[in-house]
């Protein structure tokens, strides 16, 4: 080893440790909250109809600016923007435990979506830097994916414990000493080698018009809740949301060195993988919302049991990542996986669509889960395979950006979408069944339940639309058949970044 690697670094295991333990804690804030958010909008005050900022706020920072996050961990270095990424997430945790209003705790989850989109690309690219030969570099990432995936299913039970058991301000202030012992590893052990940056220089017109059209799309979605579809500023802000986007697709194909360079999205099959994750994704995070409120409110189930309940769903996910996905991507085509594993997560969400006020959980509730994440994970496992399918080295990690980007944008977006049409099928049913009502209670949870149900027939309708995406555009054979320049001259690179993205998509 040390005859072609001389550089190698003796303490790249250790600094494994601290990578992964920085990346489970940005990881586990993306499941965390949504167990406590109950407690926490009963606390602050928060409407109906802002709860989910508490989610889309922290998703749409992160989102926004994960392609500029990365990009500065180039210029800045990614040892430097780790650590400042650390520091930022632990302050504005520390914010949004000690919030004293829904402005605050909004402000604070923004900021944790930020400092997020600092540390989860540097982290990435640390990894890719500090192991070298191919080998390593897949058994790091293997393990960083282990790690990082399990923080899903860590969120989903450790926002129960700490909510019914402490508080739910503690849902925040538990990252603060991961934080803490991440940095201090980091600065100890974590070293990057000084030929890893990238001296071009940065696309703040691309930065700058990239983040105004994600925020004015995601905000049109909220305010037709509250002012309808055809509204002024709806309307107003969709075709805000267009003009910038559309700018900034101009200025990418004209800058020397672009945010996004656009041959990374215009290659058919990335094009249906970033496509088709962002819609599925779509559906997953407003599918956690609702249920999160199903199970507590209507079910009266206690945070610790509504995150046990959600547990099969993971373990759906990890099987059909592991146990099909992995074992049948070498065998089939990478669209006979991604499509027939979005139609069973689509038929999950049907069966799950029939809850009411007294359903039973092992009946009905726990085998849409099943469903859904075996259906999730089958077709997320070839997906990411082809994130950077065919892709030059240089564009292998604004490739794999660009997937995480498809995932928080489409969850911030389902959120506010799926949100948007459930609360305005609940005003609906309450208005029509109010002269025959018996009880102000009863109808109030019966108009809750049908507007879940209207909202996850919609994901399956995006579901089933993910399913088409994939077996239209997807049209590459099996992964171990790829391109000769795929293999030759990036794959070790681009099989670590492949690796590292499945835990994303586990929450």
């Amino acid at each position: 080893m040390s005859e072609t690697a001389p550089s190698v670094d003796p303490r790249r295991w250790k600094a494994l440790i601290f990578i992964a333990l920085a990346q489970l804690m940005v990881v586990l804030d993306s499941t965390i909250v949504n167990i406590a958010l109950p407690s926490a909008q009963k606390a602050l005050d928060i409407s109906d109809a802002n709860r989910q900022w508490v989610i889309t706020a922290y998703a749409l920072a992160f989102g926004g600016l994960l392609l500029f996050g990365g990009r500065l961990a180039d210029l800045w270095g990614r040892r430097r923007t780790f650590l400042i990424g650390l520091v930022g997430f632990a302050l504005a945790s520390a914010l949004g435990g000690a919030a004293a209003d829904e402005a605050m705790l909004l402000g604070a989850r923004a900021l944790q979506g930020v400092f997020g989109a600092l540390l989860a690309p540097s982290a990435l690219s640390l990894l890719a830097v500090t192991f070298t030969e191919a080998r390593e570099r897949a058994k790091a990432f293997g393990i960083f994916g282990a790690i990082a995936g399990g923080g899903a299913a860590l969120g989903l039970l450790l926002g129960g414990v700490l909510t019914e058991y402490l508080d739910w301000r503690w849902t925040f202030f538990v990252n603060i000493p991961i934080a803490v012992i991440a940095a201090a590893g980091a600065v100890l052990v974590v070293r990057e080698p000084a030929e890893g940056r990238n001296r071009s220089r940065l696309d703040v017109p691309g930065v700058v018009l990239a983040s105004l059209g994600l925020v004015s799309l995601v905000y049109a979605f909220t305010r037709a809740e509250s002012d309808g579809w055809l509204a002024g500023v709806t309307l107003g802000l969709f075709a805000a949301a267009a003009v910038l986007l559309l700018a900034f697709v101009l200025v990418e194909s004209k800058v020397a060195s672009p945010l996004l360079p656009l041959r990374v999205v215009a290659e058919r099959n990335r094009a249906g993988v970033y496509a088709s994750l962002g819609l599925a994704v779509i559906g997953m995070f407003g599918l956690f919302l609702f249920l999160t409120y199903y199970l507590q409110i209507v079910k009266g189930y206690t945070p610790v049991a509504t995150g046990l309940a959600f547990l099969p769903m993971v373990a759906g996910m990890i099987t059909g990542s592991t146990q099909i996905g992995a074992r049948l991507m070498t065998r089939v085509r990478p669209r006979l996986l991604m499509a027939p594993g979005f139609a069973l997560a689509a038929l999950g969400m049907v069966v799950l669509s029939q809850i009411d006020l007294d359903t039973s959980y092992p009946a009905l509730i726990l085998p849409g889960f099943v469903l859904m994440g075996l259906g999730m994970g089958t077709a997320f496992m070839p997906a990411m395979s082809l994130a950077t399918h065919g892709v030059q080295p240089r564009d292998a990690g604004v490739a794999s950006a660009m997937v995480n980007t498809s995932q928080q944008v489409g969850g911030a977006i389902g959120t506010a979408l799926l949100n948007t049409i459930a609360a305005s099928a609940t005003t609906a049913y309450a208005t029509a069944h109010a002269a025959g009502a018996r009880s102000a209670d009863l109808l109030k949870l019966q108009s809750m339940v049908h507007g879940y149900a209207s909202a996850i027939w919609w994901a399956v309708g995006i579901l089933a639309l993910a399913a088409v995406i994939a077996f239209t555009l997807v049209n590459t054979g099996r992964p171990d058949a790829g391109s000769p320049s795929a293999s030759s001259d990036g794959g070790a690179s681009a099989d670590a970044e492949d690796g590292a993205q499945i835990p994303v998509m586990v929450h």
